[in-house]
């Protein structure tokens, strides 16, 4: 399976379904009350950790993912059912972040995690619900609530306690498999490992979970070979293996290697550079490693950096290593969790408003309160409008056109809506 650890999407909570104008029909009932129902609330996006999943490979197939609108209301105070829930399923690691603002909505760090991102808009009143002692008969109803469409990122970011990380072919991988059951590819040659491997480490009883991270070359904080596309893997790791061939057998000075992985990780974050490493001096069982071992751990146990020598193809040295790591995590915080922002879909009003005169001396008011009047009135109910007018008094529109210097038959426009001033 084609790995895959970044995709963007578009993403839509489902609108509320209109409220119903409808009046209460029966046999030798005259003068039935209003009886329109309440349309339905949208359906919500929710994202869910799902550790079947390893790829965002899908995501680069299937982009715009919507919820169901709600139903609209219906006569005899039948209100419209609620849309249903997208379901977004992605792999535990994942973060998903806002393309317009940049914030995190979602870190899906644990599995079976849900986090609703957007919710679906409320369904509109139905006539019924305006029913006074002095409106008995009300003929309009609320439309339901629009949604707006976003553009999220998905990014895949490997959760694991301890990163395995190193030039290709140091034995990243062989270690990985030594120490868990992950059995991942293995082979002479650079590049073997494509995805990060997740394996759980097990030592006097306490368990801990491994990454293999794929290899790192110079250059890899500019994009050079595999790199570029994993460093991001390692910040959710609390310790960093770093693994380096200590017979040379792949013709490069292990100190080399160790000093070279190390700036990479400095020039992609501060924080990558700052975690806490061992060095694993691996392919001990080679003739020429024990004297590359004496020289790595003459150079770096000085500089307070742990040094243990271990061979993965016999299985030796390896109980020193874990006895360090289980130490280490035991000082450490937990694996980082982003903070989480709250997506807003809804339109929202904000309260006010504002009148200027524009250059056609047309009487221009824009505003929270000018967008929530226009969206509950129906221009094609004269009970609707006649409310409508008196929302503009109550919100204090009309006195504010007075102040301005409006006069009768001068040309008012609320949002797409123009009509003369009558005072």
């Amino acid at each position: 399976m084609q790995f895959i650890d970044k995709a963007t999407i578009w993403i839509k909570a489902g609108n509320g379904g209109d409220g119903c104008a409808a009046f209460h029909r029966e046999k030798y009932v005259m003068k039935g009350g209003p009886s329109g129902g309440d349309g339905g609330r949208g359906g919500s996006v929710i994202f869910v950790a799902d550790p079947q999943q390893s790829t965002l490979l899908d995501f680069k197939r299937y982009r715009h993912f919507r919820a169901k609108d709600g139903e609209p209301g219906r006569a005899e105070l039948q209100a419209g059912a609620n849309g249903e829930d997208m379901i977004i399923k992605v792999p535990v690691g994942t973060i998903v972040r806002d393309i317009e603002t940049g914030s995190i909505v979602a870190d899906m760090s644990e599995a079976g995690k849900t986090r609703t991102v957007l919710y679906g808009g409320r369904g509109g009143k139905g006539n019924a619900r305006f029913a006074t002692a002095t409106k008995q008969a009300p003929r309009f109803a609320q439309n339901g609530i629009k949604t707006e469409e976003r553009q999220v990122e998905l990014e895949l970011k490997t959760i694991a306690d301890v990163g395995i990380i190193g030039l290709p072919s140091v034995g990243k991988s062989t270690i990985l498999s030594v120490l868990t059951a992950a059995r991942p590819k293995i082979a002479a040659y650079h590049f073997t490992t494509l995805t990060p491997n997740l394996g759980v480490a097990t030592r006097h009883g306490r368990s801990f979970v491994m990454a293999d991270i794929p290899g790192l070359i110079e250059g890899a904080a500019e994009g050079a070979g595999l790199g570029h596309d994993f460093l991001r893997h390692i910040e959710r790791t609390r310790i960093l293996v770093h693994v380096l061939d200590a017979s040379g057998s792949e013709l490069r000075d292990p100190l080399d290697d160790y000093e070279k992985i190390n700036a990479e990780l400095s020039k992609f974050s501060e924080a990558l550079a700052a975690l806490p490493q061992i060095v694993v001096c691996n392919k001990m069982d080679i003739p020429g490693a024990e004297e590359g071992f004496m020289r790595i751990k003459a150079q770096l146990e000085p500089q307070g950096v742990e040094v243990f020598a271990v061979s993965a193809a016999t299985v030796q040295g390896f109980e020193p290593m874990l006895d360090a790591i289980l130490r280490l995590l035991d000082t450490l915080p937990p694996v980082r969790v982003y903070d989480e922002t709250d997506l807003v879909s809804e339109a929202q009003y904000e309260k006010g408003f504002t009148v200027h005169r524009d250059d056609a001396g047309v009487y221009v008011v824009e505003g929270g309160d000018v967008e929530r009047i226009l969206d509950t009135t129906d221009p094609e109910d004269d009970v609707s409008m006649r409310r409508f007018q008196q929302l503009l008094i109550k919100t204090g529109i009309i006195s504010a056109l007075r102040e301005m210097g409006a006069a009768d038959g001068d040309t008012i426009r609320l949002g797409e809506w123009e009509f003369d001033f009558t005072d």
